[in-house]
C-alpha cells in the first residue's frame, strides 16, 4: 500500500488538466491494484486519494485550468 505523500511527491514539477488525467498518472506509475493510505486514511483507490487530497487543499492551479501539487502542503513526517 503506498502512501499519499508518494503521490504528491510523484506530483512535483508536473500539472494535469483534470483530475482524471492525474488518477490516469497514478494508475500508470503504481498500477491499477495499488491501495493508498495517508496519516488519516486507508484503502483508498486513486480517485478516492485524488478526492482526499483535493478536499485537503494539497493541490494549487497552474497555468490555465491545469493544478498542480502545493508543496508547501506536503507534510514530512
Amino acid at each position: 500500500m503506498a502512501h499519499g505523500h508518494d503521490v504528491l511527491h510523484m506530483m512535483e514539477g508536473k500539472s494535469y488538466d483534470t483530475k482524471e488525467s492525474l488518477v490516469e498518472a497514478i494508475i500508470k506509475q503504481f498500477g491499477a491494484e495499488e491501495r493508498f493510505h495517508t496519516c488519516s486514511a486507508e484503502g483508498m483507490t486513486a480517485a478516492e486519494l485524488v478526492d482526499f487530497l483535493e478536499e485537503r487543499g494539497k493541490f494549487m492551479p497552474a497555468q490555465g485550468n491545469d493544478f498542480t501539487v502545493d508543496t508547501t502542503k506536503i507534510c514530512n513526517h
